[in-house]
């Protein structure tokens, strides 16, 4: 071990890359999919209540009247084009609004019908179009006819007197006549509910992707054995299914006779994922195979007792001899689990009450599996097992065994730190959705500070469906299994033991 288990905090939202993306997508979809409905619904819902607003346009066009050659027309173009600019002017002030206020008998100010004309002069045109909104459709029409009718008077008059105070040749007389009438419009320009439905899914989605990527970021459960990997530097040895039948309560399986044939169907996949962590613990140091395995976790209710109990009875399936201790003296869950006496066990060995022969139990139906409980409560869990007692009684279960503990949890008590330096190697299994990036971190790091070696994690209780989901190849079924303990008569040494048991490679 090395104090190289810093977690970066940042390491989910840094260098996630399309595919990480695309898993904050995946993972939480539900959440994206219902904030991105809310938030549709509401600003679709706004834009109904909105009023309606209807528009109509009505248009004038600049003439010069006297046009004889072509001289003349194409002076009389460039004349009105150059006039039209000064009449937009004209439109947009509050001269014209306020004869247009008394000549529809508007009960309103210049100030506050302004804002609903819109004057528009098409480019390279002699055309003006004036738009008048409203939320009556009929004013709206009336109002933008008679804008065009007193901006023409307007026009008019203003033309007249250029026209009188002339001295020198007169220019070509300019009028602005009436082109369209305004439409009475039928349908509103405003609220757009098309635009708004759109405009609404669009932000909702955005809206809820961003919701998703921060509480991507501010999750610290750990989701994946890549991600442990990769931020712990530490190998994975195993992954563990959820299967409610053992995941949820501590089971072990194949204690009962009337349970085997029910159990090599309904949990096949989290035997075939005990089958190949059992191999993977055999290729870990080849030359130097660890006898003594702790098993523990950061934190309670990871599964370590679970996955403690259900490996040793895969283990001993080969025809190896097998010794589970239960090493939790705070809360012992061992005996009760394979249905032994209890009250008898580890403490009693050590504070001198019994010998190891006394203690040891073994499983009706598991012939190469020996079982030592943890025995009476003692006042001193920590001092007891750091013991050299402790320390021999464990050397000596490991010279005919390979021998399994299960310890308490490594954060709230220091029982596992302790019994870790007497151990070969620790199995630290953290729970998938359950188990935080800083409490593994911490728990690595304290086996660190007492020199333990780590062998790997176990990642349990990985989902079986949606993202970084368990995959089990179940159609792919293996011919029976043949014993691999070298023994050539291992193979009556566990006539007793579960169907699946006696399956094992």
């Amino acid at each position: 071990m090395t104090g190289k288990h810093e977690v970066n905090s940042d390491d989910s939202t840094t260098g996630m890359g399309v595919r990480g993306y695309v898993r904050v997508a995946r993972l939480y979809w539900r959440s994206i999919a219902v904030i991105a409905i809310v938030v549709t619904a509401l600003v679709t819902l706004w834009g109904a209540l909105q009023p309606r607003i209807y528009a109509a346009e009505s248009s004038a066009l600049v003439l010069t009247v006297g046009s004889e050659n072509v001289n003349t027309l194409l002076t009389g173009d460039a004349l009105a084009k150059s006039k039209i600019k000064n009449y937009e002017s004209i439109a947009e002030s509050r001269l014209i609004a306020d004869q247009v206020i008394a000549s529809v008998g508007l009960n309103t100010t210049a100030d506050a019908l302004l804002p609903t004309i819109s004057v528009n002069v098409p480019v390279e045109t002699a055309e003006i179009r004036i738009t008048a909104t409203s939320p009556d459709p009929v004013m709206a029409q009336r109002v933008a006819d008679a804008w065009i009718s007193e901006l023409a008077k307007q026009v008019q008059l203003l033309e007249s007197s250029v026209t009188a105070g002339q001295t020198s040749s007169p220019a070509l007389p300019v009028g602005l006549v009436p082109l369209d009438k305004a439409v009475r419009p039928v349908a509103p320009i405003s609220p757009n509910i098309q635009l708004a439905l759109l405009l609404g899914a669009a932000a909702g989605l955005l809206l809820a992707y961003a919701t998703a990527l921060l509480r991507h970021h501010l999750d610290r459960r750990l989701r994946s054995s890549s991600e442990i990997e990769r931020l712990f530097e530490v190998p994975v040895i195993g992954t563990l299914p959820y299967d409610p039948d053992i995941s949820g309560t501590f089971k072990v399986l194949g204690t009962e006779r009337h349970e085997l044939q029910q159990t090599e169907v309904q949990n096949r996949a989290f035997i075939e994922a005990l089958r190949a962590l059992r191999t993977n613990l055999r290729f870990l140091d080849v030359d130097h195979r660890p006898r003594v395995i702790l098993v523990t976790s950061p934190m309670t209710s990871e599964g370590k007792s679970t996955v403690a109990g259900n490996l040793a009875v895969t283990m001993a399936a080969t025809g190896d001899p097998v010794v589970l201790v239960d090493g939790d003296l705070r809360r012992p869950r061992i005996a009760g689990a394979f249905n032994l006496v209890p009250g008898v066990g580890v403490t009693n060995v050590l504070s001198g009450q019994a010998q190891l022969v006394d203690v040891i139990q073994a499983p009706t139906v598991l012939s190469n599996l020996s079982i030592v409980g943890s025995g009476p409560t003692p006042p001193n869990p920590s001092e007891l097992l750091g013991t050299n007692a402790m320390k021999q009684l464990l050397t000596t279960l490991a010279a005919g065994a390979t021998v399994l503990i299960d310890a308490p949890p490594l954060l709230p008590v220091t029982d596992a730190a302790v019994l870790s330096r007497a151990a070969d190697g620790v199995i630290v299994v953290a729970k998938a959705g359950g188990t935080t990036r800083d409490e593994l971190e911490r728990s690595l790091k304290t086996l660190h500070t007492v020199k333990a070696s780590v062998l790997g994690v176990i990642f349990n209780c990985v989902p079986t469906k949606g993202v970084d989901s368990y995959a089990y190849y179940g159609s792919y079924l293996a011919a029976p299994d043949v014993s691999v303990s070298g023994n050539p008569d291992s193979t009556d040494s566990h006539k007793g033991a579960p169907k699946e048991i006696r399956e094992a490679s």
